[in-house]
This record gives structure tokens, sequence and C-alpha cells, in this order.
């Protein structure tokens, strides 16, 4: 799947301030600073569809994209550290919950792990909370341009081992860079599926 369209639609305070539950849409959704609007960017081919930023917490309500007029692309809050405050940080938890517990019509919620750092323990949390609840998850490593080969693999093999204690399997997995576009026809052609069964 190749988008066509990409359009910023309106962002929500609430999960019953999101649009109409009528399309398919997809969360992403990782620690600040992870190259979420990066890969968002990139995988719609716009320079500047969602806001990119080096200061990390800039996203702080759910920002849907309507997608060639049939999905929605949902760019939620980082989770864990930014440079805001305890009660903004408290909200963001509670606004993430709130949209993960009430939207009907979210098909897969993509979490953003930097490949270039060891395995987080709040990764971890927020990933096995997720599956214990029933949400269906997709890996999305990011930055892997960053690293050598000999990193880039060490440092899969340390996580997949890691995941493996908690899950019998690994959910959809994809590994990428916004900078070389890697993994993001992938990504593409995965909701493109996952649409054809909505």
């Amino acid at each position: 799947m190749k988008i066509q369209s990409a359009q910023f639609h309106k962002s929500s305070s609430k999960s019953n301030q999101c649009p109409k539950e009528d399309k398919p849409e997809y969360a992403f959704i990782g620690r600040s600073n992870v190259g979420k609007s990066s890969l968002i960017n990139k995988l719609c081919n716009r320079r500047s569809l969602a806001k990119t930023s080096s200061t990390p917490g800039k996203t702080q309500l759910i920002n849907h994209f309507i997608i060639d007029d049939s999905w929605y692309l949902v760019d939620l809050p980082g989770f864990g550290y930014a440079k805001v405050s305890k009660t903004l940080r408290a909200t963001f938890g509670a606004l993430i919950t709130d949209y993960i517990k009430n939207r009907t019509n979210m098909v897969c919620l993509f979490v953003l792990i930097d490949s270039r750092i060891p395995m987080q323990e709040i990764d971890l949390v927020f990933m096995n909370s997720m599956i214990e609840n029933g949400v269906p998850i997709a890996l999305v490593f990011t930055k892997t341009d960053k690293l050598n080969k000999a990193q880039y693999a060490s440092n899969m093999k340390k996580y997949e081992e890691k995941l493996l204690e908690y899950w019998e399997e690994l959910p959809p997995v994809f590994y990428t860079s916004a900078k070389d576009g890697d993994g993001t026809e992938e990504i593409l052609n995965f909701i493109e599926d996952l649409n054809n069964k909505w």
C-alpha cells in the first residue's frame, strides 16, 4: 500500500471527543523522543504532517489523521520521561488509558521502541499491560540506521530473548528507519491486510 492522501483531522483530549468510530484506526505510541513523529511522516510521505521536536513530550493530545479517506492514523502522547510537570505526565497516562480502553475501532497499537538502547522497564511494563488486557499490539523498533550490523543483531537478539521470558510468542515486529524508509512498506502492507479484514 502507498498512501495517496494524509490530512490532519482533529486533536482530542478525551476518547469521547475522537472522530466517529466508523473507520479502522491504528495508533502509534512510544516513550518520548523515540522518533514517533518522524516515522509517521515517513509512512505518510509528508515532511511535517506530525510535528517533530527536539523537546520530548510535545504530543499532548490524541491526534487523528485521515488516510486516503478510509482509515485513521492516530498519534498518541508519549509515555515515560518528558520535560513536563508531574500533573501533565499523569494526564498523559489517563488520556492513553482512556483512548485504548474505549476506542472499539482501534485495530492495532504500534508500540515504538528505540533500537539503540537496552530494554527499558517502562517499555516492558507498558507492553505487558497491553498484552494482559487483550490489546492487539505490534512492536516497531526505530532508528535502526544508527546501529552497525553487529550492534543491530546483538540488540535485537537481546530484546527477543527478554520478551520471550514473558510471552509465548512475539507479536508482529517491524524494524524501521525514518531516515532511510526501512520498514515503512512492511507496516503499510500490514495495515492494508488488517483493513481488508475490518
